[in-house]
């Protein structure tokens, strides 16, 4: 019985030491024309807090697009359909913003959508991973 409980014991800390929880508070900065870090990893569904500085001479968002969809070389009202959650904040500002991770596991597209800052390179990547 002692063995069997060893055992036991011994599986249930291998399991536990593997299922290391994600943040699920990033400090994201917002400059002219890129985002640091560009990608983050976060756990389905999870409520996940941004606290977001921007650091450029000019407004800039965070969009984050549904599974499987982007916008493409350009970014443009047809996007808006596509879109999961977004939050702006202006030149010289810090925001703190909130949402649900997608329950989805994938790689989710993020985007800034003002005034051709996707087309010169202001994208990120949301992966998420199954709890």
């Amino acid at each position: 019985m002692k063995k069997i409980s060893f055992l036991l014991t011994t599986i249930l800390m291998i399991h536990l030491a593997s299922c290391r929880a994600l943040p699920t508070t990033f400090n994201v900065i917002l400059s002219d024309y890129q985002y640091t870090p560009n990608e983050i990893t976060v756990q389905a569904g999870k409520e996940i807090t941004l606290n977001l500085q921007n650091d450029g001479f000019v407004s800039h968002m965070f969009i984050i697009f549904k599974l499987g969809t982007d916008a493409g070389e350009k970014y443009g009202p047809e996007d808006e359909e596509n879109i999961y959650w977004k939050v702006q904040v202006l030149p010289g500002k810090s925001a703190t913003a909130t949402f649900t991770a997608p329950s989805e596991a994938g790689e989710y597209f993020v985007t800034c959508g003002l005034g051709g800052h996707h087309e010169v390179g202001m994208v990120g990547k949301l992966i998420v991973v199954d709890q």
